[in-house]
């Protein structure tokens, strides 16, 4: 809230007023650009970030880069009464249609629904299969280093569950 004092100001308002409703969980504010910095050379001093839309989305981009890459990356946003389950990179489209996108974001966002819906074996498969990909380092797409399509490595994940 020191450049955009009323709508940064508000958020953190808010945030105190609901941390007061959760003592046992240590509330932290710290700027942003700060945080960023902290992001990189201390990754283990955070558990959870709350983050106004900006902030989140810069946040997400520069974290995604520190595990591989937006591609890699699932996201979720939960509500009272649902939950909506998403790439971190969102649409890109770009690059829609043209068999180049890495679907793992997409896919371990999938495993992040079955788990919100009760079936944490199955997310738990699908996080098996894709790190047993990964590992494995023969079937990537270009993001990540490889020269596999989207639906290559699509059928190596679901290749691999079907091992597992």
């Amino acid at each position: 809230a020191n450049i955009m004092k009323l709508s940064d100001g508000l958020f953190l308002k808010c945030a105190r007023a609901v941390s007061e409703g959760y003592k046992p969980i240590r509330y932290q504010e710290q700027i942003v650009d700060a945080a960023c910095m902290r992001l990189v050379t201390q990754p283990e001093s955070f558990d959870v970030l709350l983050l106004e839309n900006l902030y989140g989305d810069i946040v997400s981009d520069l974290c995604a880069g520190l595990v591989g890459g937006l591609g890699l990356v699932p996201g979720a946003n939960y509500g009272d009464k649902g939950a909506i389950f998403e790439a971190v990179h969102g649409t890109a489209p770009d690059i829609a249609g043209k068999g180049v996108a890495n679907p793992i974001a997409m896919i371990l966002s999938s495993a992040m629904m079955l788990d919100y819906l009760g079936h944490r074996a199955a997310g738990e498969k699908i996080r098996a299969a894709t790190a047993s990909v990964l590992r494995a380092g023969k079937v990537l797409t270009r993001d990540i280093g490889g020269k596999a399509s989207t639906g290559e490595v699509t059928a190596a994940i679901v290749k691999a569950m079907s091992r597992g």
